[in-house]
């Protein structure tokens, strides 16, 4: 299937991915520098779990990425959000290339 072409991934965002939590607080992996077009317009979304919260950014990046919900993520202006879901977009419906497509805080 076709990605995203690499032209359109301008923005760079951090992605530490969230591994669980300690005694101490949330633990999260090596952060990793993602490439994604990134769309900071306010959304409602619903989470996993099933509530209605505000997504402040959606980043669309490559099938390849792992930024499983709750993941810590650095936007490119240095503000500091959290994953609240990632979905694998399938472009066959869409007539659009395959991403990942990543709901933030």
């Amino acid at each position: 299937m076709a990605r995203i072409p690499r032209r359109y991934l301008i923005h760079t965002i951090m992605v530490e991915p969230y591994a669980g939590e300690s005694s101490t607080g949330p633990v999260y992996g090596t952060a990793t520098p993602v490439p994604c077009l990134l769309d900071e317009q306010t959304r409602a979304v619903r989470t996993p779990g099933g509530e209605q919260v505000t997504s402040t950014s959606t980043a669309y990046a490559d099938l390849t990425v792992t930024a499983p919900p709750l993941s810590r993520v650095t936007l490119p202006g240095g503000r500091t959000t959290t994953v609240i879901q990632a979905k694998r977009r399938d472009g066959k419906r869409l007539g659009t290339p395959n991403h990942l497509e990543i709901q933030l805080e």
